[in-house]
């Protein structure tokens, strides 16, 4: 590829939605188009590549006036878009990933930005080793869970919503002299739930890195009751488990998709009124924590991934994604970034400051 002559380029956004996906979209394309580029944007994941191929649309500056501060994406995302697992009525999958490449290429596209989690940027990873498939990707999950990156958008809007949450109960939970328990999410990560845990003052705060104690978590409630502290907050990650216990399941998704997690907080509100006879309530916050609109911060590292991918584009550095590095944006490569998740570390200066003030891990 010249690096003076025109280049036409392809967008999309898999997994979950996030805060933030559109700022990306809108750096991405006015970069693109400054470079004097054509931009065109894939519709539903990889989705839009597949079936009859048509689910591709122009981006232009008019495409992505004034969506900076606005949440989902206009491009529309699928978490069941995997191009190598594609799910059977029958049950079985089918790699259709071929498909996928042919149809990119039939476009005349010369590379694509890939915007996604761990699992979308997997794929991007699956198809620039067997394809040599042209891509960039950009990290995005509520999750923070993206081993390469100190941070990935999205994830600031969600802690601040579930902080919000967990704010407003305070008023109710201390008024009925309740327990609340307040089910995040996050997966297998205990990033959301660990930082809005604290900043929102709970009393009791578990998280997968850290397998609870049911006896540990009575014990603090029963604590703040005997000091009159006759209400308490706790925060669950989903992907939380007691000791010697198993992860919560909602829902089977199906081959080729991750279970559906879901369920702890029920569990644990269960156990708190069968073992301490408190009244105790229990509520998932789930995808609310996607939505709204996207905090300043990650507005501008939304804006500084899409803009930082088209830099990568113009220097042909493929199989990589943009990561916020040293509180500057470098590229490093895809299988680096999936290889695994990033989890909370046990000596997380967080976690500490957690113990320091009181709050009680479960363990």
């Amino acid at each position: 590829m010249s690096q003076t002559r025109k280049r036409k380029i392809v967008i999309n956004t898999g997994g979950g939605d996030a805060p933030g996906l559109n700022a990306v979209i809108r750096a991405a394309v006015l970069c693109s188009l400054r470079r004097g580029w054509e931009v065109w944007g894939i519709r539903s994941g990889y989705d839009g590549l597949m079936g009859d191929g048509t689910g591709v649309l122009p981006l232009d500056a008019d495409s992505v006036r004034g969506i900076t501060h606005t949440g989902g994406t206009i491009l529309g995302t699928s978490n069941r878009g995997n191009p190598f697992k594609i799910a059977l009525p029958d049950g079985t999958v089918e790699d259709r990933s071929a498909q996928v490449v042919e149809r990119f290429h039939s476009h005349g596209f010369d590379a694509l930005i890939a915007i996604g989690g761990d699992g979308s940027l997997s794929i991007a990873k699956d198809l620039h080793q067997r394809y040599d498939l042209p891509v960039v990707g950009v990290p995005k999950t509520i999750d923070n869970d993206l081993e390469a990156t100190e941070s990935t958008f999205g994830f600031d809007t969600a802690v601040a919503t579930a902080t919000d949450a967990i704010d407003k109960l305070h008023p109710t939970a201390q008024s009925h002299q309740r327990v609340m328990v307040v089910e995040l999410m996050g997966r297998y990560a205990g990033w959301i739930a660990l930082y809005a845990g604290v900043a929102g003052t709970a009393d009791i705060v578990l998280v997968p890195e850290i397998p609870f104690s049911m006896e540990a978590v009575c014990q603090k409630i029963l604590s703040r009751e005997s000091s009159g502290r006759h209400f308490s907050i706790v925060v669950v990650a989903e992907g939380a488990t007691p000791r010697g216990g198993e992860l919560v399941v909602a829902k089977d998704q199906g081959p080729g998709r991750e279970v559906q997690l879901g369920g702890i907080a029920e569990r644990v509100a269960r156990e708190i009124t069968r073992r301490t006879g408190k009244e105790t309530r229990h509520l998932a916050l789930g995808h609310l924590q996607r939505g709204g609109q996207p905090s300043a911060r990650d507005r501008l590292l939304s804006l500084r991934f899409g803009a930082a991918a088209v830099r990568c584009i113009e220097a042909e550095d493929f199989g990589k994604m943009v990561a916020l590095q040293g509180g500057s944006i470098r590229s490093v490569s895809l299988k680096e970034a999936t290889r695994r998740i990033r989890t909370v570390p046990l000596d997380s200066d967080v976690l500490q400051t957690a113990r320091d003030l009181g709050t009680s891990l479960g363990d």
